[in-house]
């Protein structure tokens, strides 16, 4: 069978989405399923961003007393990044509810009036490209920074810390194929949990030393900066580690809605970090020997271990979010025709987001142990943490000044009044993190250069090929006629025919005119549409027109988060006069062999590339739900 087109991304602008809480809805429980799902990354942060900072601060012969100017770096990072904005500006970039990255690339194209805009869907693609290095890292630098914690209990555990690392991160990948829609439920209490008692450690500690309440003053961060100029660098490359997961925020807007999660923001995640900071930093003025690992350091002794096995927990919660999350934009860019077909299985009858794709999560979890066990301590993986992250942020920023310029029709003054300085504070973050490359920086940008070279591939072989194919083929409207006019044998049932193209006659009913010389009472050429929003109500599944007598053309639409079932959808067809009946209904597919260097489509490379990735596509037949003893399938070899 043919691929499924590549969206256009003049046609990415979203409709109508359906299964979403209304943007304005709130309640406790979405409240509570925001902190479990949206904030399990950010909210880990204060584990490792003061730490490392300090360590930065201390190679670098700062004085103590830049303590003030870290926590005060670390505080006004979180609130003009998170709270500006994400919460206040981005929050409101929604497309009919939608959030991410292709969906802010979305309304950016469509903001430009339908203008050919390659350069932003290509932008998009990098995004989701430092995506997925992003996913990788995360949950190998969280789990780890918990489980180092253990070195405050049982003294010279320091060795344990990667094999029991890496027999949480196997676990946690081993249980995604039977699903998480039990355990999910814990995410949401637990992480009520942790943030309270973050933030209770956190206030236990900011009479240590009043001083550090003079780092609410942005003063004391620009001073930090001017004072130590380049000196400054690493150490923001480290506060950077605060914001970490903030995409989150505006990716899960479709889930729980902008006001969910704002007030889980504005009323318990950012007064719990903000505590949690104030308070590492007020301890360390006061005891600077607990520097070296200054969370779980805030705990009395008796609730240290208690403490460690929460952080587990919160660090596997916010390790789950980020594989979740990775399934989700998986799907989307399959179903996008981004990449090839991947086999989706569905975890949950209730949850439709519920999903586990083997394939990408046998990558992430060798992904993820390979950086384990190749750094080996959370401040060593530190160095490779925050450049994919930086990268996706000035991304989000530059969309976003195209959708507020020329969507919200801001004038150009306003909108570079409020994203310029964010822009360049980030750029600046950037720009420090970059300075983490030869340290394992580059693991993040060479994941995203071969997820972007995979998918730009796969985008342009496919263009090409469906553009060789309609050059050779014989248009529908001209064939169909001709054959009511003249038919072959006729057979009884009908005969289904799914094509990338509706409008050429499908390469797999040439074959059978060709070689079996009949042609089936009812002959459906079907093409199946990703719509761009997550589902598609029923009365606008199936599409059908007449061609000719025995000829009718069919579109199928599914929505971006649905697993396409040809079969289901064909059965909606009884309302307009359509009957597929099961046991006469035939399905036609196109099987290709693609053989490499025969022609001249690709360099050598691409067109290998090419056609391994079309190789180790999912099966149609399992991809489309079709019963497998209902399909026929016919070959044809093209040269790429």
């Amino acid at each position: 069978m043919s691929e499924p087109a590549v969206t256009d991304p003049r046609d990415l602008e979203f409709s109508d989405p359906l299964g979403h809480p209304p943007q304005d809805a709130l309640s406790a429980g979405l409240v509570l399923s925001c902190l479990g799902v949206v904030f399990g990354d950010i909210g880990t942060s204060p584990l490792y961003a003061l730490r490392e900072s300090l360590v930065h601060a201390h190679e670098h012969h700062m004085a103590e007393t830049a303590v003030i100017g870290i926590v005060s770096m670390l505080f006004w990072t979180v609130l003009l990044i998170v709270t500006v904005k994400y919460v206040f500006l981005i929050l409101r970039a929604d497309n009919n509810g939608e959030g991410g990255t292709l969906s802010l690339v979305a309304k950016a194209q469509g903001a430009l009036g339908g203008r050919p805009a390659w350069w932003l869907y290509l932008t998009g693609i990098v995004g989701v490209s430092l995506f997925f290095g992003d996913a990788m890292i995360t949950p190998a630098m969280s789990v780890m920074s918990a489980i180092e914690g253990m070195e405050l209990v049982v003294p010279g555990s320091g060795d344990w810390v990667v094999p029991i690392t890496l027999v949480i991160v196997i676990a946690l990948f081993w249980v995604q194929r039977s699903g998480t829609e039990a355990v999910a439920r814990l995410f949401g209490p637990v992480m009520l949990v942790w943030f309270v008692v973050m933030g209770v450690l956190g206030a236990s500690h900011v009479m240590d030393d009043t001083r550090i309440l003079q780092a609410l003053n942005p003063l004391r961060a620009a001073g930090f900066i001017a004072e130590n100029g380049f000196g400054a660098l690493p150490v923001m490359g480290s506060v950077f580690l605060a914001v970490t997961g903030a995409e989150a925020l505006y990716a899960d807007m479709g889930h729980f809605g902008r006001r969910s999660i704002r007030v889980s923001w504005l009323w318990i995640v950012l007064p719990a970090l903000t505590l949690a900071y104030v308070g590492q930093g007020a301890m360390v003025l006061s005891h600077p020997e607990r520097a070296v690992n200054p969370f779980f350091l805030m705990a009395p002794g008796w609730f240290t271990l208690p403490l460690i096995l929460l952080a587990t927990a919160a660090t596997v919660i916010a390790s789950q979010a980020v594989i979740s999350g990775a399934f989700s934009v998986a799907q989307q860019a399959v179903q996008l025709g981004l990449v090839p077909r991947l086999e989706i299985q569905h975890t949950s009858d209730r949850q439709a987001g519920q999903i586990y794709l083997p394939r990408v999560n046998t990558i992430l979890m060798v992904g993820v142990c390979a950086l384990v066990l190749a750094f080996g301590s959370s401040a060593r993986l530190a160095s490779a943490y925050g450049i994919a992250v930086t990268g996706d942020m000035v991304i989000t920023s530059i969309l976003a000044i195209v959708v507020f310029r020329y969507a919200w029709k801001w004038s150009w003054p306003l909108v570079l009044a409020i994203m310029l300085p964010i822009l360049s504070i980030e750029l600046i973050f950037l720009f420090s993190n970059l300075l983490k490359v030869p340290d394992g920086g580059y693991i993040p940008l060479l994941f995203a250069v071969v997820v972007v070279t995979f998918m730009v591939v796969w985008i342009r072989g496919t263009l090409m090929i469906q553009r060789k194919l309609s050059n050779e083929s014989v248009q529908l409207d001209f064939l169909a006629p001709k054959l009511a006019a003249s038919p072959p044998t006729i057979v009884p049932g009908t005969a289904v025919f799914l094509t990338a193209d509706p409008t050429i006659a499908p390469p797999a009913l040439m074959h059978n005119l060709k070689h079996n010389r009949v042609l089936h009472e009812r002959n459906y050429v079907v093409k199946v549409d990703t719509a761009t929003t997550p589902t598609v109500p029923d009365d606008q599944r199936f599409r059908a027109e007449e061609v000719a007598p025995r000829f009718w053309r069919v579109r199928l639409r599914f929505g971006y988060m649905e697993q396409p079932n040809v079969p289901r959808a064909l059965a909606f067809g009884r309302t307009q006069g359509h009957r597929f009946d099961v046991m006469a209904t035939s399905y036609f597919l196109n099987r290709r062999s693609l053989r490499v260097g025969k022609g001249r489509m690709m360099p050598l490379w691409a067109s290998r590339l090419y056609a391994g990735m079309y190789r180790s596509s999912s099966e149609p037949t399992n991809f489309y739900r079709l019963p497998s003893n209902r399909v026929v399938e016919l070959g044809q070899q093209i040269n790429i």
